[in-house]
């Protein structure tokens, strides 16, 4: 599929706006928890994910999933771990914060790829890491009698493994192996379903509950993804980055406006902060690539 750039933009606000709706459609589950929300999510997006890569990519991208190189599997790994700490975080602790905490994940793969790969660090990424950190630390130390804990540690998993998945992929890419991460992403959606299958005992989810869930499979998750692989062809990187942060605004507003989930001030503004030193970084460097 080719596409403009324009055209690479309106998909990737598009997509922003489909991811976004996990929390709003989390907030109307009636009795599905935890683990099963997760199990259900992944399932219902790895038969999605089987529909659709065939019909990008033909039925060898089956083949290529059985012979694929070790990144592809580490990168299903890393998808896994996004997609079962991602939901179950949902149910522990506000979709602003998980949001907001979530909106690290390109500092944290910045000190990840320095720590790891040798990757320099330009002045103004530690000038957004410091900036940022200081309006998480903002948001959570104003609220750290109401935090959860266990919800704030799952949250971190999300970032700490979209750092891992994005450095591993340029290490495998400097040495001269890509990782095609459409299959990846299904490898990850399966994983999750074997690793939460067991511990989503005894079901609970309600007939409406597995719509609810079916729908964020689909067009919360496989075929957003399948977007966003898609406008990775034609827009830069920072690009990239400043749209995907999108879903931070969108997903705040849906849950406060569909779930009457209104965040609190110190959320906003540490919130605002994140987001502020994280466009700042990518418009800078945007403008001095160009």
């Amino acid at each position: 599929m080719k596409l403009s750039h324009n055209r690479a933009i309106f998909l990737m606000v598009v997509t922003a706006l489909m991811w976004s709706t996990a929390g709003v459609v989390t907030r109307q589950l009636e009795s599905a928890r935890s683990f099963e929300v997760t199990f259900w999510r992944s399932a219902f997006t790895a038969i999605s994910l089987l529909v659709i890569l065939p019909f990008f990519q033909g039925r060898q991208v089956f083949r290529n999933i059985r012979h694929g190189p070790a990144a592809l599997w580490v990168s299903g790994v890393c998808w896994s771990v996004m997609f079962t700490a991602f939901m179950v975080a949902l149910t522990l602790t506000s979709v602003a914060n998980v949001l907001v905490t979530m909106a690290l994940g390109p500092l944290l793969t910045a000190l990840m790829a320095r720590l790891f790969i040798g990757h320099r660090i330009a002045l103004r990424t530690w000038m957004a890491i410091v900036l940022a950190g200081g309006g998480v630390v903002y948001m959570y130390a104003a609220q750290v009698a109401e935090l959860s804990l266990v919800g704030t540690l799952v949250t971190l998993c999300v970032p700490l493994a979209s750092a891992v998945n994005w450095t591993i992929n340029q290490h495998f890419h400097a040495h001269g192996q890509n990782v095609d991460l459409m299959p990846a992403v299904l490898v990850g959606a399966v994983i999750s379903v074997g690793f939460t299958l067991p511990l989503a005992f005894p079901f609970q989810a309600t007939a409406h509950d597995v719509g609810l869930l079916a729908f964020l499979g689909l067009f919360q998750l496989a075929i957003p993804c399948v977007l966003c692989v898609l406008c990775a062809r034609v827009l830069q990187a920072p690009e990239m980055s400043l749209l995907a942060l999108l879903e931070v605004i969108f997903g705040i507003l849906l849950a406060w406006l569909g779930a009457n989930e209104v965040p609190r001030d110190s959320v906003l503004v540490g919130g605002a902060v994140v987001i502020g030193a994280l466009v700042a970084n990518e418009l800078i460097g945007w403008r001095m690539r160009a």
